[in-house]
């Protein structure tokens, strides 16, 4: 059985999510391990996950169409490009 990525995204949003609730759970009995759990709770969240999820939701997408550039912003003013206006 094969696995999809946004299954295996949404395992490890729910296990480091589940490390994390855990860790604050055990916070006043065993200190040490609750700091572990919650360091790699929230690691697995933000080194793991969510660049699975970037990568996965930003396939087959121009990155030039989201960056800053004159021209985007002449777009969003509603600014007719200067180069279709010298021609």
């Amino acid at each position: 059985m094969r696995i999809r990525t946004k299954h295996m995204i949404v395992l490890i949003v729910l296990a480091s999510a589940t490390a994390i609730i855990y860790g604050f759970g055990i916070q006043e009995n065993n200190p040490v391990l609750s700091s572990k759990c919650i360091g790699f709770g929230t690691a697995g969240l933000f080194l793991i996950a969510m660049p699975m999820f970037l990568f996965k939701e930003s396939k087959g997408k121009k990155m030039r169409d989201y960056m800053l550039t004159n021209e985007n912003i002449r777009k969003m003013q509603g600014k007719k490009d200067e180069k279709s206006e010298k021609q």
